[in-house]
């Protein structure tokens, strides 16, 4: 990458942050940021502006392809990976408006692709495209039964990448995670389970779980799928391809509640509330695909992710209750 134009979307978000950073050990010689900041932060760039100063930041909608046209070309990008979306959450609040904006977006970067305004795509999915195992592990054949609009609207983003690619020839490449965790997950509007359960046990609160907590999820460490993504961008024979990126090992959610509570020294009852909407029961992964054309192997035991996000949520907000007093 180090004569190559790199554009991340949502580069300000949760896994784009960590893109980003990882990025910059490929040295490439421009590295752009498209953010609207609906889930992202400027914050969580800080660490990635100290050590590249000339990152480029824009607040755009790339739901907007004038902008993200006039973007692209300004900043001679090469390379395109797309994680700008609209998240789950959203989709129970406002179902239409998500599943359309998701698919906006997705229409923005193939167009452009399909007019040569850049050379890669790599675009991201999400495992919530497959809905609730039927036959697990999953794999990448496994039927897209999504049951929320957002899944909708992922599993519809990556039928419209694969159709450009075979239609029009683009070359991009989509990857799937799973269960993504650590630093910088949203803890706000749309907060995530981790960053939920130790703001409530900091506070003094029981954790919280929804349903019987026997559901699973497949939990991989955010580094782990940024490091994946670069993978699959130098990877030429991912092309026109889904790739899976996960631990391929499922935890239920009681159980990472525990694991969390036990690092915390939290020994109280943990609450139960009714199901979520939408939630699945049971996600777990098959990786071979990833193992066999990438040599994708999980770095981070989800022990030693745990602990190390837990840490750093505990720093977090211990900075953020002192700025409030």
């Amino acid at each position: 990458m180090k004569n190559k134009s790199v554009l991340i979307t949502g580069g300000a978000g949760f896994i784009g942050s960590h893109l980003v950073d990882q990025l910059i050990y490929e040295q490439p010689e421009k590295i752009t940021v498209v953010d609207n900041l609906f889930l992202g932060k400027d914050a969580n760039l800080n660490q990635a502006i100290e050590r590249y100063p000339n990152l480029k930041i824009y607040h755009n909608d790339i739901s907007q392809i004038d902008q993200l046209k006039e973007i692209i070309i300004n900043e001679s990008v090469d390379i395109v990976f797309n994680l700008a979306v609209i998240p789950l959450p959203a989709s129970l609040e406002k179902p239409a408006w998500t599943f359309s904006h998701n698919n906006d977006m997705s229409v923005s970067v193939c167009e452009l692709a399909r007019e040569d305004a850049f050379q890669t795509l790599i675009h991201f999915s999400s495992s919530e495209a497959y809905g609730t195992s039927i036959c697990g592990p999953m794999d990448e054949k496994h039927p897209l039964n999504g049951v929320t609009p957002y899944a909708a609207s992922k599993a519809a983003c990556d039928l419209l990448v694969l159709s450009y690619c075979r239609t029009f020839g683009i070359d991009a490449s989509i990857i799937r995670p799973f269960n993504n965790y650590g630093p910088r997950q949203n803890e706000g509007s749309y907060a995530g389970l981790i960053p939920i359960t130790v703001n409530r046990i900091l506070q003094g609160l029981p954790p919280v779980i929804f349903g019987d907590g026997k559901q699973t999820r497949d939990y991989l460490f955010v580094t782990d799928t940024a490091r994946a993504a670069i993978d699959i961008y130098y990877n030429t024979n991912t092309r026109k391809e889904v790739l899976n990126i996960a631990s391929g090992r499922e935890y239920s959610i009681v159980s990472l509640v525990e694991l969390i509570s036990q690092y915390l020294g939290f020994s109280g009852t943990i609450l139960n509330d009714s199901d979520r909407p939408g939630d699945v029961r049971r996600h777990i992964a098959n990786i071979y695909k990833a193992e066999d054309m990438i040599g994708f192997k999980p770095k981070v035991s989800l022990e030693e992710g745990l602990r190390i996000t837990v840490d750093w949520y505990k720093s977090y907000f211990q900075e953020k209750s002192k700025a409030v007093e």
